[in-house]
């Protein structure tokens, strides 16, 4: 298993001492690198939903616990029968990268984590930026349990 290590986008400087305009577009998605310039990893708010047919709830807990075990950075997952939605923070180059690696994260941990055979329903990507947006605006995420596993 490979060790990720997470960091603030900014890297924690003041606002004076961060990128340029065209810098920032780059960090945001917007624009390319330029060649020999490397673009820096980011954190992404990661929202996958799930569903399939309905397996038992004790079951279901216990495989995304075991995805918890498995992906360390996992926030929360809240689960009923036939669905789940996971939340966490995924860090990538772009938001190309971030969607790629949550697309695969149901089917690369189905046999490790005892996950249901379920297929991937719903998918939501967005930057650090957007989600403390969100937040202080009101109109987030709902209200998060506790890091874990939940019941809807």
């Amino acid at each position: 298993m490979s060790v990720r290590r997470l960091a603030s986008v900014e890297g924690g400087r003041p606002a004076r001492e961060r990128d340029s305009p065209a810098q920032a577009e780059r960090a945001r998605g917007t624009t390319e690198a330029p060649e020999g310039e490397e673009q820096h990893a980011r954190l992404w708010h990661i929202t996958l939903s799930v569903a399939g047919r309905a397996q038992p709830l004790p079951d279901v807990r216990r495989a995304l616990e075991r995805l918890a075990d498995d992906h360390p950075f996992l926030l929360t997952s809240r689960y009923a029968e036939d669905h789940a939605e996971i939340r966490y923070w995924e860090e990538a180059r772009d938001l190309h990268d971030a969607a790629a690696l949550a697309l695969r994260l149901w089917g690369e941990h189905r046999r490790t984590a005892k996950l249901p055979a379920w297929e991937i329903v719903g998918l939501e990507v967005i930057g650090r930026e957007t989600y403390q947006q969100r937040i202080s605006e009101g109109y987030g995420p709902p209200p998060a349990h506790p890091v874990g596993v939940h019941p809807f």
